[in-house]
């Protein structure tokens, strides 16, 4: 009796370790790319047409607001993004909404802003998700290029001053689509918020 419980143990522990390899883990979280707040200006071209403006962008968490501003400081669309949803209310106070900021952009813009991973690639940071191919990476070990999620991304970097570890612009490419986005200075680090 106690050889064969013995060998009813030994199979119930070997059938429940067999399950247990079938059952995957937990696929890790993505880390959230950093909360940040700054100030440039954003070209873009897609579809045979230009568009330009001026930026401000707070990123914290999985919020995001975001104006794009005329020279002297008007606003032309503000954009609001959170798990929820987005809304973007243009200069003459209409409103979009949709499941994303990308979605948003593309509907009521007529173009595609990747905020989910651009708030990523700001910080010269490679986003969570879809393996990067072609990562390039100056004497310093700051990423210079990627392709990402269909995306083709260039980095360019301070040569002097304090953050030498943040692009100062980006240039990123899909298709017909080209945004050019110059930072001028990240507002978080002068402590306003």
């Amino acid at each position: 009796m106690t050889v064969l419980r013995t060998c009813a143990t030994a199979a119930v522990c070997a059938l429940l370790a067999a399950c247990a390899a079938l059952v995957a883990p937990d696929a890790p979280t993505a880390r959230p790319a950093a909360a940040f707040d700054l100030v440039g200006r954003v070209a873009v071209s897609y579809d045979g047409r230009i568009f330009s403006s001026h930026v401000r962008w707070e990123h914290s968490g999985p919020r995001d607001e975001i104006w794009l501003l005329t020279p002297v400081g008007q606003t032309l669309a503000h954009i609001v993004g959170d798990a929820g949803g987005a809304t973007l209310t243009g200069a003459d106070q209409r409103k979009y909404s949709a499941a994303s900021v990308e979605s948003l952009t593309r509907q009521a813009l007529g173009w595609e802003l990747p905020v989910a991973r651009l708030a990523y690639w700001v910080q010269g940071e490679i986003a969570p998700g879809a393996a990067p191919e072609g990562v390039e990476r100056d004497a310093q070990a700051r990423i210079t290029a990627l392709t990402q999620d269909g995306w083709r991304i260039a980095f360019s970097h301070p040569t002097a001053g304090e953050d030498l570890g943040r692009p100062r612009r980006l240039e990123l490419a899909r298709g017909n689509h080209e945004i050019r986005m110059v930072i001028d200075r990240w507002r978080r680090d002068e402590g306003t918020r």
